[in-house]
């Protein structure tokens, strides 16, 4: 075995040894023509958000076709150990979500159905879909191990009457001014921004874009782990010290992994947050559109040498089939089902995301001021995270190292240059 796949096999393996842990319904594959079992990631407010969203649809589904989709919907701090342990056991759904950023990974277990020309025929065509997120589907030069779901970026939510309280006018528009910001709006046991602290994957998506905007890569050129660099170091030094130094994120959110910094800005208790599309997340906990502006993620106002342009990783959700399932006309007759326009429109919609497929996004809900920020973003300022297999163990290790980070700074641990380069040192080694 190689060293590259190394890692993502001990990965797998970590995560099967803990499926008995993290198990729930849906781990045996459905032997039935009529049953398919789907794992749907957390996109909503909530787990039971998400089940009342997609219920309907799925009732639409057995409805036309007679096949019942059993659906859990799985927290992010879950999926991504869970799907490596189905992919290793061979037990699991027939259908799943994934974070984009995963396909490489979860493609070099062998687990998945690639989706090459005549498969993707099958499931309503290779141009139907937006070029930019099927980039994101696998790893250059083999078939897709995905199709794509949802097109996602991060922007900047902020609370447009807590900044008129604090007399500020506009949205920051650099990380120095969100400092500045954060302290005039840390106040009255209120927050300047919220951060989900305990979230690997979302840790590690900050760490992409900071290590970009500092000039720092997490691999290089022959797909070498370099999390210790000195650009490295100072990008994930200046993610934590919005609570470590600066004070203004709640030590509390050290623990948040399941998206309650979301509820923290749509309940009036952070004033900024960095997401990738919530607006539908907040309508559902009743935050009216009109209470919060949306804007670019900022940049450093000083880039240093090498600096990149670079505020989101390219965002979205993959939806993808095991190899295992008994039932593989029925689960891509669900894919296409799901990215049909008319389930494309409806979902996205729901989710305050972007389509996967062309003829959906002429709809003109995907014209709305959220919407146009995250499209400006795609297509000007954001970047793919690395597609190589052992993507998903970068997340991991250098997510799980932010976390403990943040924890340190939560019970008031210095949170050090030399600190930060230990973790990442240790999470280097571990990758290789």
């Amino acid at each position: 075995m190689s060293r590259r796949h190394l890692g993502i096999f001990t990965a797998a393996v970590l995560a099967a040894a803990s499926l008995t842990a993290c198990g729930g319904s849906g781990d045996d594959s459905a032997s039935s023509p009529k049953t398919l079992t789907y794992w749907a990631s957390n996109q909503g407010a909530s787990l039971e958000a998400d089940k009342t969203i997609l219920q309907p649809e799925l009732d639409k589904f057995e409805k036309q076709t007679g096949i019942k989709v059993t659906v859990e919907v799985v927290p992010w701090s879950d999926l991504l150990n869970r799907l490596l342990a189905a992919a290793t056991s061979g037990k699991g759904p027939d259908v799943v979500n994934i974070g984009n950023t995963w396909s490489a990974s979860l493609q070099v277990t062998g687990a998945l159905v690639e989706f090459d020309d005549a498969t993707l025929t099958a499931v309503g065509g290779k141009d139907r879909i937006v070029p930019a997120a099927l980039a994101a589907a696998g790893a250059p030069g083999k078939p897709p191990a995905a199709v794509p779901l949802y097109s996602m970026a991060y922007s900047l939510y902020y609370n447009k009457k807590m900044f008129a309280d604090a007399g500020i006018t506009a949205p920051p528009t650099t990380w120095e001014q969100v400092v500045e910001y954060g302290k005039k709006l840390s106040t009255g046991g209120k927050w300047g921004l919220a951060i989900e602290g305990a979230n690997p994957s979302e840790n590690a998506h900050h760490a992409f874009t900071f290590s970009q905007q500092y000039g720092g890569e997490w691999f290089d050129s022959a797909g070498k782990p370099t999390f210790d660099t000195p650009q490295n170091v100072s990008a994930i030094k200046r993610y934590i010290d919005f609570m470590a130094a600066d004070k203004i994120t709640n030590p509390s959110n050290a623990e948040y992994a399941q998206n309650q910094s979301v509820s923290d800005f749509a309940n009036g208790k952070a004033a900024m947050l960095l997401w990738q599309s919530a607006g539908a997340n907040l309508k559902t906990q009743n935050m009216p559109a009109d209470a919060y502006g949306v804007a670019p993620v900022p940049f450093l106002a000083s880039p240093p040498a090498g600096g990149k342009k670079v505020n989101s990783m390219v965002a979205g959700i993959n939806m993808a089939v095991f190899k295992h399932t008994k039932n593989k006309d029925g689960a891509l007759s669900f894919v296409k089902f799901m990215t049909s326009d008319e389930e494309q429109t409806i979902l996205n919609k729901t989710y305050g995301s972007l389509p996967a497929v062309k003829t959906a996004g002429a709809d003109p809900a995907f014209s709305a001021p959220e919407q146009k920020t995250i499209q400006e973003t795609l297509v000007t300022t954001a970047a793919p995270l690395p597609q190589v297999p052992e993507e998903s163990t970068f997340e991991t290790l250098v997510g799980t190292a932010m976390k403990e980070l943040f924890a340190d700074a939560a019970s008031g641990k210095p949170v050090t240059e030399a600190s930060v380069k230990a973790k990442l040192t240790d999470a280097q080694q571990k990758m290789r």
